[in-house]
């Protein structure tokens, strides 16, 4: 239950933020976070490497799973990650962020993509 209610927040807040910017890729995540389990994403580690470059900005609107290698730095915002993904993606100099602390560092979201 505490998870529902943490994951509805996050959605809300990122409607909002969506609104407040005028930035319509915060809604998307929001739809994504706010729907029905199935339209969370899973993304894992080697497609986030395929679908970046060096100093990319992604977001992924449900979980990032650790299997795949990753060589370059990324910084990714995601609603969760396993300790596997975030072990390697740090591993590889990048950052993970939970949503709401990706939107805090990234006023604009200019060159964000949404994977998942």
């Amino acid at each position: 239950m505490k998870d529902n209610v943490e994951r509805l927040r996050t959605a809300h807040l990122l409607a909002k933020n969506s609104k407040d910017r005028k930035q319509a890729i915060w809604n998307v995540a929001s739809r994504k976070i706010g729907g029905p389990r199935q339209n969370r994403s899973l993304v894992n580690v080697g497609e986030i490497s395929r679908n970046t470059k060096e100093g990319s900005e992604v977001i992924v609107a449900g979980k990032v799973l650790g299997a795949g290698e990753i060589d370059h730095k990324v910084t990714v915002g995601a609603y969760s990650f396993s300790e596997n993904a975030k072990s390697k993606i740090s591993g590889a100099g990048g950052k993970c962020f939970s949503l709401l602390d990706f939107i805090e560092e990234n006023k604009s979201a200019k060159n964000v993509v949404i994977l998942g």
